[in-house]
């Protein structure tokens, strides 16, 4: 699973592409403060969230979006989304009009497949 994270300032975008695979979960926080650090910023300097909802897997989106959220609520942070093929567009868009969706859904784009109870 690849995981995508843009910094967005006055003068420039900064992409880093990171290969979570199964490890999402245990290390997301930790790549983020650590790319935050590259760049001499800490979590509380940044200013919105813009996230990708979907759709993708169920458990790629479900773990982004809780740690996003979470961090989003936690801080005070304006987060959105968008599942358009141009959402980093439309997210940047929507926060710099001062939009804020406080809480992001994904969207799987289709029923997740979960296993039925044994008992």
């Amino acid at each position: 699973m690849e995981v995508e994270l843009t910094f967005v300032d006055e003068t420039k975008q900064d992409v880093v592409v990171w290969q979570a695979d199964r490890t999402l979960a245990r290390d997301m926080l930790g790549f983020i403060r650590d790319e935050l650090e590259k760049r001499g910023l800490g979590f509380g300097d940044i200013q919105g969230i813009g996230t990708f909802r979907g759709p993708g897997s169920f458990t790629g989106l479900r773990i982004g979006m809780t740690v996003l959220n979470t961090w989003a609520r936690a801080d005070h942070i304006p987060i959105v989304g968008s599942a358009d093929e141009e959402w980093k567009e439309i997210c940047l868009a929507r926060l710099l009009a001062g939009m804020n969706d406080e809480v992001v859904l994904p969207e799987y784009g289709a029923p997740a497949r979960t296993t039925k109870p044994r008992k």
